[in-house]
C-alpha cells in the first residue's frame, strides 16, 4: 500500500506539474481529517509521511499557551505549567505530541481524499500562476470580462483572474462578458477565493500609469507626474514637472494633435484631463490647478493649510465648476483647502479680519482704536508680533515714541502670559479618555480645549465641519478623528446586545 502511495504521489506530481511535497502535504491533510473523525472534540491531528518509504505516523498534539491566557481551545491546548511537568525544557508555542493509531489509507473515503488532494493542488497551481504573473512586474492588468460576481466584474488574463469591484469601476461604463479591459493592480489578497488580484479603473494611479505608457518621456525620467485627482468618467487633473528645460511638460503630455492625452481619455470613457504645471510655490500651483479660471489674487494661510482665492464674477462659475468639481479637483491635486470668492466677498472677509485684529489689540493692549489701527496698518496682526519683533522695527513707526513702544511690548507680553495661564487651565479640564485617544497630539488637545471640547463624547458629538473650524484639519483627518472618538459607542452597544 505504501508503494502504491508513492506511485500515486509521483503520478499526480507529474500530471499537475507541482512539487511532490505539495502532493504529500495534501495526502497528510486528508489522513489527518479522517483521523479527527475518530476522536471526540475538536482535536489537532498531524500526519507525517516518510517521503522515501511511504510509511506514515499519526500524532495528536496540544499547543503550549501562557498560564494566564487560559485554555481557549481545551481539546487543542495545554497550559505552560502543565506542559513543563511532562517536558521540563518546553517553551511557549511549542507542541506536545502523542502518537495515536494511524488510519489505513484504504479506509479513507476515496472521494474525500481525492477532493482534498485536488484542492491542495489547485491552490498550489493558483499560487504558482499568481507568482509567475506578479514576477513580471506589470502594474496594469489586461484581460477580458469573464463573469459577474455579486456586482463585481471578474477579469481573466490567461489563467489568472482579477476582481474589479463596483466602486472601482468608472460610473456609467457598461462592461459585458468578452469585453477587453485594462485596470490598475491595487493589491493582491490571497485570502480571496478565485480572483485574488484587486483592480481599479477609478484610482488616480491608473491614470498616472496610462500616461506613463503613452508618454515615453515619463519612463525616461525627463517628465514626472507629481499628483493626480479624478472625478472618474468625467474630469481629471494631473500635475506634471519637467526635469529637462528643453522638454515642455504640458505639450509633451498632450502630444501631436492631442494624440497622447486622447489615448488616455479614450481608455477612461471620455474623461477629460486638465494638465497642470507643477510648482514648488503652493500659490502658483493652486493658480495653475484652477485653470481655466483666471485668478485675481490669492492669500495663503500656512497654519490652516488653506488659500483664499479671489476671482472676478466672470470667472467665479468657471473656478468653482459644475457642482464644485473644478475647485474640488484642484484641492485634491494640490493638497490645499481652497476657498473661492469674488472681490466683494474678499473685501468683506478682510474687513471682518481687520475688525477682529483691531478688537484684539484694543482689548488685550488696552489701547484706543487709533493705536490699534496704526499697529494693523504697519503689518502687526498678533500679540506675539507686538511683544517680540525687534524693537527697532517698532521705533521706526512715526506715530510711536520709545516710551509708547516699550509700554505696548510690556502689555503684549503680560496679555500673552495671562492667555497662556488660561489655556493651561482649560487643558487641565480635558478628560483622560480624550487625552488617550489615538491620533490626538498635544497641539490638537490645546485647540480642542480652547474650542470647549473636554471629553471624548464632546468630540464624538461634533460634526466634521465643526471640528475643522476648531483644529484647521483636513476634512478626512477630522472625519477619522470623530469616528475614532465614537468607537466606544458601538463597542458599548454591542456588549449590551450580547
Amino acid at each position: 500500500m505504501n508503494r502504491e502511495l508513492l506511485m500515486l504521489v509521483d503520478a499526480i506530481s507529474r500530471e499537475k506539474n507541482v512539487e511532490r511535497d505539495v502532493v504529500f502535504g495534501a495526502v497528510e491533510s486528508a489522513l489527518a481529517q479522517a483521523t479527527k473523525k475518530l476522536h471526540e472534540g475538536d482535536v489537532d491531528i498531524r500526519v507525517a509521511i516518510d517521503r522515501d518509504s511511504g510509511n506514515y505516523e499519526t500524532f495528536r498534539r496540544w499547543h503550549v499557551v501562557p498560564d494566564e491566557a487560559g485554555l481557549q481551545l481545551p481539546d487543542q491546548e495545554v497550559l505552560l505549567f502543565e506542559a513543563k511537568e511532562q517536558i521540563p525544557d518546553i517553551e511557549l508555542d511549542d507542541y506536545i505530541e502523542e502518537s495515536v493509531d494511524s488510519v489505513p489509507i484504504g479506509r479513507i473515503g476515496a472521494m474525500a481524499a481525492k477532493q482534498v488532494i485536488l484542492q491542495k493542488i489547485r491552490d498550489a497551481e493558483r499560487e504558482m500562476l499568481l507568482n509567475d504573473f506578479m514576477s513580471r512586474g506589470d502594474k496594469i492588468f489586461v484581460g477580458t470580462v469573464k463573469r459577474m460576481d455579486k456586482g463585481d466584474i471578474i477579469v481573466e488574463s490567461g489563467r489568472v483572474e482579477g476582481r474589479l469591484r463596483r466602486g472601482e469601476m468608472i460610473p456609467k461604463e457598461n462592461l459585458r462578458n468578452g469585453d477587453r479591459v485594462r485596470a490598475m493592480i491595487m493589491e493582491v489578497d490571497l485570502t480571496l477565493r478565485g480572483a485574488p488580484i484587486i483592480l481599479s479603473r477609478s484610482a488616480p494611479e491608473f491614470m498616472i500609469e496610462l500616461f506613463r505608457q503613452e508618454v515615453p518621456e515619463i519612463e525616461q525620467g525627463l517628465l514626472e507626474i507629481k499628483s493626480c485627482a479624478r472625478d472618474p468618467g468625467s474630469r481629471a487633473k494631473i500635475a506634471v514637472l519637467s526635469h529637462d528645460k528643453r522638454v515642455d511638460p504640458i505639450g509633451t503630455c498632450v502630444g501631436v494633435r492631442g494624440t497622447r492625452v486622447n489615448g488616455v481619455t479614450n481608455e477612461l470613457a471620455g474623461e477629460r484631463v486638465d494638465i497642470v504645471l507643477w510648482s514648488e510655490d503652493p500659490a502658483q500651483f493652486v493658480i495653475g490647478a484652477l485653470a481655466p479660471a483666471n485668478v485675481s489674487s490669492i492669500v495663503v494661510d500656512e497654519e490652516k493649510h488653506a488659500m483664499d482665492v479671489v476671482v472676478d464674477e466672470e470667472n467665479l462659475a468657471i473656478a468653482i465648476g459644475r457642482g464644485g468639481q473644478n475647485v474640488r479637483l484642484a484641492s485634491d491635486l494640490t493638497g490645499w483647502k481652497i476657498n473661492i470668492m469674488d472681490a466683494n466677498e474678499s473685501a468683506q472677509k478682510n474687513a471682518e479680519e481687520t475688525d477682529t485684529i483691531r478688537k484684539l489689540f484694543m482689548e488685550k493692549l488696552d489701547v484706543d482704536q487709533e493705536i490699534a489701527d496704526i499697529l494693523f496698518s504697519e503689518g502687526f496682526t498678533s500679540l506675539e508680533e507686538v511683544a517680540y519683533v525687534p524693537i527697532q522695527e517698532m521705533l521706526e513707526i512715526e506715530s510711536f515714541d520709545e516710551e509708547t513702544v516699550n509700554e505696548l511690548r510690556t502689555r503684549a507680553k503680560d496679555a500673552l502670559l495671562t492667555m497662556e495661564i488660561a489655556r493651561e487651565e482649560s487643558v487641565e479640564e480635558v478628560s483622560q479618555d480624550l487625552r488617550d485617544l489615538e491620533g490626538l497630539t498635544p497641539e490638537l488637545i490645546v485647540k480642542l480645549a480652547e474650542g470647549g471640547v473636554h471629553t471624548r463624547d464632546d468630540l464624538a458629538d461634533l460634526a466634521v465641519d465643526e471640528l475643522t473650524d476648531i483644529t484647521a484639519q483636513s476634512t478626512d483627518e477630522a472625519k477619522t478623528l470623530i469616528m475614532k472618538a465614537r468607537e466606544h459607542w458601538f463597542t458599548t452597544a454591542t456588549a449590551a446586545q450580547e
